[in-house]
């Protein structure tokens, strides 16, 4: 694949209505701080919202409105001939890969520190030159090595050496890391042959499909306050997936995939305002070496490894 995705997996177009690529960085960055803003918002409301509904229910409704509010633009005026596909099984994995990615990350948040979780999502650049190595046989560039390690060195402080290595939740924050990046490649295996909006609608109708059978034993009816709640968890990632796709169609992804990372930022911002939450020395350096090294990987990697929200 040679383009950069979106967080819905989409392979952004480059391509204006004049013909050409856009080069708009400025404009471009602006749209990828505010997805980073949505997607630190979306973070706020689940781990709002978690207090009081299953980590089950939360996905499914995220996913549920999320359908919603984008299948208006898949189907519209492109008829169901579009959605034939030869490689349903790989739109299977991508599903399966997502909503791990979903499940690992709503309960970071819901158990660890806003920031602190949305952070270990975001090391999946680091992962994605190996995945991509092991499973399709691409061999990362020299340089990217070195970005790496330096990303797992960040990983390490924030999982803290010791017996806070052992703290389930930290590990499953870092899941949703690793989650993502299969996911990534395996839109990489497919993008060849899937155009965008197929990628799109199997992820979001399987996704929904899906996270819909452990409602059998983990669900209920949300109260009238939690469904406004979820309402707005759908709505944030919908927003937040649509300015990053902006953001990626105006500018060269290696110019402002690193803005993504400022939903870490907003992240510590809400976390600090409404639960008094702030990460210590070690936290702060272990921040500033994930996101040195996920920049240095989107450099020295192929394009569509950058950041990536599932949100």
């Amino acid at each position: 694949m040679t383009h950069h995705t979106s967080p819905l997996g989409v392979k952004p177009s480059h391509a204006p209505a004049g013909g050409g690529l856009q080069n708009r960085p400025v404009a471009g960055a602006w749209s990828i701080i505010a997805a980073a803003l949505m997607f630190a918002c979306m973070g706020a409301l689940i781990k709002i919202v978690s207090a009081s509904l299953s980590n089950e229910t939360i996905v499914f409704f995220r996913n549920l409105f999320s359908l919603g509010f984008t299948f208006p633009w898949l189907i519209g005026g492109r008829g169901i001939d579009q959605l034939k596909t030869r490689c349903f099984h790989l739109h299977l994995v991508r599903c399966m890969t997502g909503l791990g990615a979903m499940y690992c990350l709503f309960h970071a948040v819901a158990h660890l520190k806003l920031s602190e979780a949305v952070l270990l999502s975001l090391t999946n650049p680091l992962f994605i030159p190996l995945i991509a190595f092991i499973w399709i046989g691409e061999m990362p560039l020299k340089r990217a090595w070195g970005a790496i390690l330096i990303g797992f060195a960040g990983i390490a402080l924030i999982l803290r050496p010791g017996p806070g290595i052992m703290d389930i939740n930290s590990l499953v924050g870092l899941m949703a890391g690793v989650c993502i990046a299969f996911e990534m490649v395996t839109i990489r295996r497919m993008s060849s042959t899937e155009p965008a909006v197929r990628i799109v609608f199997y992820f979001v109708l399987l996704s929904t499909l899906i996270s819909a059978i452990p409602l059998l034993w983990a669900g209920r009816i949300p109260s009238p306050h939690e469904w406004l709640y979820l309402l707005l968890v759908g709505l944030s990632a919908t927003v937040g997936q649509f300015f990053m796709a902006k953001g990626y169609s105006l500018a060269p992804a290696a110019h402002v995939s690193p803005f993504s990372y400022g939903t870490v930022l907003f992240a510590a911002l809400l976390g600090r305002i409404f639960w008094n939450e702030a990460l210590d020395a070690a936290g702060w350096a272990g921040t500033a070496l994930i996101c040195g090294g996920g920049v240095l990987t989107i450099h020295g990697a192929k394009p569509v490894d950058g950041p990536h929200s599932i949100a």
